[in-house]
């Protein structure tokens, strides 16, 4: 496909550091099956740890390690630390919450690295005052027999293995790893084109530069592009820093606007408010204002059915055939004899 001008935005996956193992085995969080996937398992741990033998794997299954203290890590441990105290004694009243243990481990001094250290303070606060347990300048190395292994020696038993420690931009095939900074973005300019490439730019979280917001690129490379298409010179990117807020849980969050920080309710509210207004329509604005007020009144969540999608016959069929060890000799002797109209 020829183009006068190449837009790359593609975004984000989890940054697993090389770590092939790791990868195979945490669960991460960058997107809305892995967030379902994630429910899922939490439930089905629960439901397993009502029926299970042993004192050893119950206690594997109630054990939830979270590595990666960023925003996403302390918004799960918050979330999971309130299905800890008001879900799970209305839900399984025969599973004492006490047993059930909430890691957050960190391999930096801190929490929220990207947030100023009186921020930080006051999650790492909030944290443990909900009960979360949170390791810093931890790292972890390996995961084998249902252990989180830290790099100090130590383990963590633990089923549900939660890696949310960092992304690295989607990597693009053929492309020179010169271009390629730190986390795979790739490296541009102050007109967000790519250092070295004729018409060819990046946006978003999958470049670099010094200073950058993903929608304010997006925005400033689209008029560029029309000044380019009417002859006239682009415009540097200059950043305007909009705020960075993480919310831990009923009543905590912190908020740093500018030169103006806060924490507590008013940090909490101002991340709701925030959130609202980024909902398209407005009656999904309603809808989710109705249901965070019903939930905040009510200590429940509504959603708790355990949900696995089921793919459709001539899928499974299809996958199956791709995974014979015969499939790529059957496809190039057989030819086109071998499909059906229906494929």
């Amino acid at each position: 496909m020829q183009y006068d001008y190449l837009v790359l935005a593609a975004g984000t996956t989890t940054n697993f550091f090389g770590n092939e193992h790791v990868e195979g085995e945490a669960m991460p969080m960058k997107n809305v099956s892995e967030a379902m996937g994630l429910r899922n398992a939490l439930l089905d741990n629960f439901e397993r740890a009502l029926t299970c033998a042993g004192e050893q794997e119950r206690q594997e299954l109630l054990n939830v390690v979270i590595v990666g203290g960023g925003a996403t890590g302390v918004e799960i441990a918050g979330a999971l630390s309130e299905m800890k105290n008001f879900v799970l004694p209305k839900d399984y009243p025969d599973l004492p919450s006490s047993l059930m243990h909430i890691y957050l481990v960190e391999a930096g001094p801190r929490l929220l690295p990207a947030m100023s250290e009186e921020s930080s303070a006051h999650v790492e606060k909030y944290l443990r005052g909900m009960g979360v347990n949170v390791l810093l300048n931890k790292m972890v190395t390996d995961y084998k027999d249902h252990c989180v292994i830290l790099k100090d020696g130590s383990s963590i038993a633990t089923r549900t293995f939660i890696w949310v420690s960092g992304v690295a931009a989607q990597p693009v095939g053929n492309l020179d790893p010169s271009h390629l900074g730190r986390g795979r973005r790739i490296i541009v300019d102050e007109f967000n084109q790519v250092k070295g490439l004729d018409g060819v730019f990046s946006i978003g979280d999958q470049c670099i530069m010094p200073e950058g917001d993903p929608i304010q690129q997006g925005t400033l490379l689209a008029k560029n592009l029309k000044r380019l298409a009417e002859g006239q010179p682009m415009r540097p990117f200059r950043y305007r820093n909009l705020g960075t807020m993480a919310t831990v849980g009923r009543n905590r969050a912190v908020a740093e606007f500018s030169k103006m920080k806060m924490a507590g309710f008013v940090a909490w509210f101002m991340w709701l408010v925030v959130h609202l207004r980024s909902i398209l329509g407005v009656r999904n604005k309603l809808i989710v204002m109705f249901n965070w007020m019903w939930n905040y009144f009510s200590y429940s969540q509504s959603l708790r059915m355990i949900i696995y999608a089921k793919k459709a016959k001539e899928v499974i069929r299809r996958e199956q055939r791709l995974a014979s060890t015969h499939w790529g000799t059957d496809l190039l002797s057989e030819g086109a004899e071998d499909e059906s109209p229906e494929e």
